[in-house]
């Protein structure tokens, strides 16, 4: 029997669970099972006390392209903003601090996993775009991590164009933590100073930064699943993803 191959590569080494995105044939998009697989990484990693951090990393050169459009095009519009918004959560409650790591490019949902991460380092070929005004869609689930971070007019302008930036935009506009030359050396600081916290400490200095991002899961998260699901689900936004997935401009363009 052909055994299945993993979307998430697990590794766990010197008290961190690395958790990387691993999916080549569709761009690491968060199709059902890659999101399984790190809603499980992200479980075991909160649920093991020798793990003091977690780091959310990539294979290739796309972190994650947002959702899977091939299973989003005639399928229940639902399950994907749904589970979505579970991983993000997953993310924020986990008591380890989980420090995303970035080297390449970021577009829609992918951008959600970074709100919800309380480290997001990116390096130089990283590029960032909220592309879901293109496709008829909206960046509603992954603003329930971002909006209370991101600079407000920022949010407006790239939420309407659909414009890419580059890493020290996304540092400016409170995208990301820090935009480095050298990520690896970055993140290296950075684990080296939250291996000297105590867990108990970690968890509830992380509880302390995530309190208006939980804030806005318990308050928006049902409406923007809701508005994600009919937006998924409409005639226009179902020809652009096609559109999309043809390779060929949508009809508005």
């Amino acid at each position: 029997m052909t055994r299945e191959v993993q979307c998430v590569r697990i590794t766990t080494a010197d008290a961190v669970t690395t958790l990387e995105l691993d999916s080549p044939h569709n761009r690491n998009a968060l199709s059902t099972r890659l999101m399984a697989e790190l809603s499980k990484g992200l479980a075991d990693a909160a649920a093991d006390p020798a793990v003091r951090a977690v780091v959310l990393g990539h294979t290739g050169k796309v972190f994650c392209a947002g959702a899977d459009l091939s299973e989003a095009t005639g399928s229940d519009p639902t399950v994907g903003p749904r589970g979505l918004v579970d991983i993000q959560r997953a993310i924020i409650d986990c008591p380890k601090p989980v420090i995303a790591l970035v080297n390449g490019h970021v577009r829609a949902g992918g951008l959600g996993l970074l709100g919800a991460a309380d480290i997001a380092i990116a390096g130089p070929l990283s590029t960032f775009a909220f592309t879901e005004v293109r496709l008829g869609l909206a960046p509603a689930v992954i603003s329930l991590p971002l909006r209370p971070k991101l600079d407000p007019r920022a949010a407006s302008r790239y939420y309407l164009t659909g414009e890419t930036f580059d890493a020290a935009e996304a540092a400016r506009i409170g995208l990301i933590t820090e935009a480095a030359e050298d990520p690896a050396g970055a993140l290296k600081v950075l684990l080296d100073a939250v291996r000297l916290g105590s867990p108990q400490g970690l968890a509830e200095s992380k509880r302390l930064a995530n309190a208006d991002v939980v804030a806005s899961f318990e308050q928006d998260a049902e409406e923007r699943v809701t508005l994600s699901a009919r937006l998924f689900g409409s005639a226009e936004a179902q020809e652009g993803m096609r559109a999309f997935l043809e390779r060929r401009p949508a009809p508005w363009a």
